[in-house]
């Protein structure tokens, strides 16, 4: 691909991310319009809003899972694994705002790979449990959503945290509480 047309691409992916964050109904011209590219250059990559949809959720699965990967869940201590994916995913977060909830209901293929992350996670999060250091007598699925509901509104939020003291707040918080 061409250095203008990988550019062109990435400014319509991450503007329509935005925009279709803000509203579900956003136009593909509208899109095209924000991105500063040709409405024909939107519609040749993608044939309608779905197709830019599966796209955009692509991307930010690619870019949770690079996250997942280098925070090594499995092998760093379970605090420097907690801070290093929080603090990464913070940035990818603010980057592709569409939510998770929308793409399983858009994507098939996009809800499994998040469904993969989803558990991953929480493999994390029972080994946090095992290690001591969140509580053992959660219900199922708590920890993954507290540090999922902080992690987004840390960064959509709380927007002009950089995303460094973002994540010792966020993990302090999370492992420690507020009081």
């Amino acid at each position: 691909m061409r250095a203008d047309a990988a550019r062109n691409l990435d400014a319509v992916l991450l503007t329509g991310a935005r925009l279709l964050a803000q509203d579900p109904g956003t136009t593909m011209a509208a899109i095209a319009a924000e991105a500063g590219v040709d409405r024909r250059t939107v519609y040749r990559r993608f044939a309608n809003r779905e197709a830019l949809l599966s796209a955009v959720y692509a991307a930010k699965l690619d870019a949770s899972e690079a996250v997942l990967d280098a925070a090594r869940l499995t092998e760093a201590p379970v605090a420097i694994a907690l801070h290093g994916y929080v603090e990464s995913i913070i940035p990818v977060s603010r980057r592709w705002p569409l939510g998770i909830r929308r793409m399983m209901k858009e994507d098939r293929e996009a809800d499994q790979r998040a469904e993969a992350q989803r558990e991953r996670l929480e493999a994390f999060l029972r080994r946090a449990a095992r290690e001591g250091l969140i509580r053992q007598d959660l219900p199922p699925g708590w920890a993954r959503a507290l540090l999922g509901s902080m992690i987004d509104n840390m960064a959509h939020v709380f927007v002009d945290i950089e995303p460094g003291p973002a994540a010792d707040l966020v993990v302090a918080s999370f492992l420690h509480g507020v009081g």
